[in-house]
C-alpha cells in the first residue's frame, strides 16, 4: 500500500471482527515504531504485546473502554525513560511524548497496511495496566494499541479538516504566502 493511501484510510476502530489476526504483522507494525525519530538517537520505547484473554480485559477495564476487550491482541506502548531524562533532563520529559508519538504513528500506518485495524487508546488508570502486565514502575504507559480486523460494517468516514483552515504563511494568522520575486521581469 502506497503511504498517501495509508495516511488517508487509516481511521480509529473499535468494531472488531472474530478473525484473528497474525501476530506476526504485529511485531511487523511493533518493529516500525523503532525507525521513529528518537531524541539524541536513544530509543526509550518497549512494547508489550498481550493475547492473554484475562489480561485483555483487564486492560479494557482500565482503560474503561469496554470494545478494548474484543481486540485479539493489545500493544501496550511504554517508555523508560531512564537515558533520556539523564540526557535531557526534564526537557527529556517532552520528548518522551514526542518520540512515543511518532512511533504509535508509525505502527498504526503499518497496521493499516496490512488492512489491520487499531484504535489509539490514551486515557487509562496506570497502575492497574502496570499490575496486569507487570511493567516498572519508572516506565510509563504512553498508549494502548489494540488490535483486529475491523468489523463490517464499515466505521464512517472520518471528516477531514480543510488544509486552509489550518495553515499560515510566516506569521500566525496570515493565509497568504507573499509572491515570489522574478528576477528580471
Amino acid at each position: 500500500m502506497d503511504l498517501n493511501k495509508a495516511i488517508q484510510e487509516r481511521k480509529s476502530v473499535r468494531k472488531f471482527s472474530n478473525k484473528k489476526p497474525d501476530w506476526r504483522n504485529i511485531l511487523e507494525a511493533i518493529d516500525s515504531c523503532r525507525l521513529a525519530p528518537m531524541s539524541g538517537n536513544v530509543c526509550s520505547l518497549r512494547f508489550v504485546l498481550v493475547d492473554d484473554k484475562e489480561k485483555i480485559k483487564k486492560i479494557a477495564e482500565a482503560t474503561q473502554q469496554s470494545f478494548v476487550e474484543n481486540a485479539h491482541y493489545v500493544v501496550v506502548v511504554l517508555t523508560d525513560p531512564t537515558k533520556t531524562l539523564s540526557l535531557f533532563d526534564e526537557r527529556g520529559q517532552k520528548y518522551l511524548k514526542l518520540q512515543a508519538g511518532a512511533a504509535v504513528e508509525n505502527f498504526l500506518l503499518k497496521i493499516q497496511e496490512y488492512k489491520l485495524s487499531s484504535c489509539w487508546v490514551s486515557h487509562f488508570v496506570d497502575y492497574l495496566i502496570k499490575e496486569t502486565i507487570k511493567v516498572p514502575s519508572n516506565f510509563e504507559i504512553e498508549a494502548v494499541l489494540p488490535v483486529g480486523y475491523e468489523q463490517k460494517p464499515e466505521s464512517p468516514k472520518r471528516r477531514k479538516i480543510e488544509l486552509n483552515r489550518i495553515i499560515f504563511f510566516n506569521e500566525y494568522g496570515n493565509r497568504f504566502m507573499k509572491k515570489p520575486k522574478i528576477i528580471g521581469a
